[in-house]
C-alpha cells in the first residue's frame, strides 16, 4: 500500500516543531523554579505564565487562568455558562468537538452560517429579533476551524454591538491568531470590547501540540468561577508543562517557533492551492492566509462520503464537511495542510483527484 498521507488532522509536523527550543526551556524551568515546577501549583495554573499572558493581553492576571489546552479552558467555561437547553450561537461549519461538547451538556445549538469574511452577522441579528436569547456566541474569528475563514473587522464590531445589545457572551476561541502568513492582522474582539467577550487561545499550535497548555482571559468574577470549577476537577493543570512553555516565552524562543511555523505553513498552503487547481479543477475554495485548514466544497451532488472510502484505500485521509454541521455539507470536505510536507501534499492531491475520479464514473448508487 501507498504511504499513507493525512490532511485529516490539525496538526504541525516533528521538523517545523523548536524539540531543541523545548528542550532548553525545560531544562532552564527545572533549573530557575524546580519547588515550583514539581508541584501541584494552583488551579489558575503556573502563576509566571499567567502573568506573562495578562500583559501580552494588558489585562489584570486576575482576569486570566491556565488550563490543560484550551479544550479543558472551553469545557470549563461551557459547564459554568451553560444550562441545558440554553441557546448557544455556532458558525455553520464550526469545530467538531465544540459541537459534541455542546450537544452533551444539552444546549440548544443555533447554527449560523459562515462566510468568507465571518459569520452572516445580519442573519444573526434575524434570529435574535427573532427572540432567541442566547447565552453565549462561541466564534473561531482567525482561520477558522474547519473553514479557514477570518472574521472581517466590521463584523466583528457588529457582533460586538449585538453582545451588548442583547446581553450575550462572547466566546472568542482563537488558537490560530498568530499563524498568518499573509495580509494583515486585526485587533482581538477582547480588545476591542472586552466587557462582553470571553477570549481563549493556546500553546499547541505556536509550540507544539503535546506541551498541552491554553488559557482564558475573561472578566474577573467569571474567572474565578471557572478556578472553582477546574480546582474541584483536577486541583491543578501540569505545572511542568507550563513552566516550559513559560521558559519558551519568555526567552524569545516563541516567536522563532511562530515565524518558522508560519514560513512552512505559507509554503504548504500555496503547494495545496496549486495542486488543486491543477489535479482537482472542480475543487472551490477559498485561498488560505493563515492557520491550518482549507474548506473544499465539490459539486452538488457529489458522495464526500463514498470520496472517503476511495480516497482511504489510496492511502489519503481527510474529515468530511457533514462532521462539522448538525446537517447538510456533504459535498464539502476539510484538508488540513498543517502536518503535511510540500511533496506530501502534491502526492496526496493526485490521490484524492483519483479517488474524485472513481466515484464520479461510477453509476448512482454503484459501491466504489
Amino acid at each position: 500500500m501507498s504511504k499513507p498521507i493525512s490532511f485529516a488532522r490539525g496538526a504541525p509536523s516533528l521538523d517545523i516543531i523548536d524539540v531543541d527550543g523545548l528542550r532548553a526551556s525545560a531544562d532552564r524551568a527545572f533549573s530557575a523554579d524546580p519547588a515550583g515546577v514539581t508541584a501541584y501549583g494552583t488551579a489558575v495554573g503556573y502563576v509566571p505564565l499567567r502573568t506573562w499572558i495578562a500583559e501580552r493581553h494588558g489585562v489584570d492576571a486576575k482576569q486570566v487562568m491556565v488550563t490543560n489546552g484550551s479544550m479543558q479552558a472551553d469545557a470549563f467555561l461551557f459547564d459554568a455558562l451553560v444550562e441545558p437547553g440554553d441557546a448557544v450561537i455556532v458558525e455553520r461549519p464550526t469545530y467538531d468537538r465544540t459541537l459534541l461538547s455542546l450537544r452533551g451538556r444539552g444546549a440548544d445549538v443555533r447554527m449560523i452560517e459562515l462566510e468568507h469574511d465571518g459569520i452572516d452577522v445580519a442573519a444573526l441579528g434575524r434570529v435574535l429579533a427573532a427572540g432567541v436569547s442566547p447565552k453565549l456566541a462561541h466564534i473561531i474569528p482567525n482561520f477558522q476551524n474547519p473553514a479557514g475563514y477570518t472574521l472581517s473587522l466590521p463584523k466583528r464590531e457588529r457582533l460586538l454591538e449585538l453582545a451588548r445589545e442583547h446581553s450575550f457572551t462572547i466566546f472568542e476561541d482563537d488558537p490560530y491568531v498568530a499563524l498568518r502568513f499573509e495580509g494583515e492582522s486585526l485587533p482581538t474582539m477582547l480588545s476591542m470590547g472586552g466587557d462582553s467577550v470571553v477570549y481563549a487561545s493556546s500553546f499547541s499550535k505556536t509550540v507544539c501540540p503535546g506541551i498541552r497548555v491554553g488559557y482564558l482571559v475573561g472578566p474577573e468574577e467569571l474567572i474565578a468561577r471557572v478556578t472553582k470549577i477546574a480546582t474541584s476537577t483536577y486541583i491543578s493543570p501540569s505545572m511542568v508543562s507550563q513552566a516550559i512553555v513559560h521558559e519558551f516565552c519568555q526567552s524569545g524562543a516563541l516567536e522563532r517557533s511562530i515565524e518558522t511555523v508560519k514560513a512552512a505553513l505559507g509554503e504548504r498552503a500555496t503547494t495545496l492551492v496549486e495542486a488543486l487547481r491543477r489535479e482537482l479543477p472542480d475543487a472551490r475554495f477559498q485561498v488560505p492566509q493563515g492557520g491550518y485548514f482549507m474548506w473544499v466544497e465539490l459539486p452538488r451532488g457529489t458522495d464526500v462520503r463514498a470520496l472517503f472510502e476511495a480516497a482511504s484505500e489510496r492511502g489519503v485521509q481527510f474529515v468530511k464537511g457533514s462532521d462539522f454541521v448538525l446537517e447538510g455539507a456533504e459535498a464539502s470536505l476539510r484538508l488540513a495542510y498543517s502536518g503535511v510536507t510540500p511533496d506530501e501534499i502534491e502526492e496526496g492531491v493526485k490521490r484524492l483527484a483519483e479517488a474524485y475520479a472513481q466515484i464520479r464514473s461510477a453509476p448512482a448508487g454503484a459501491a466504489v
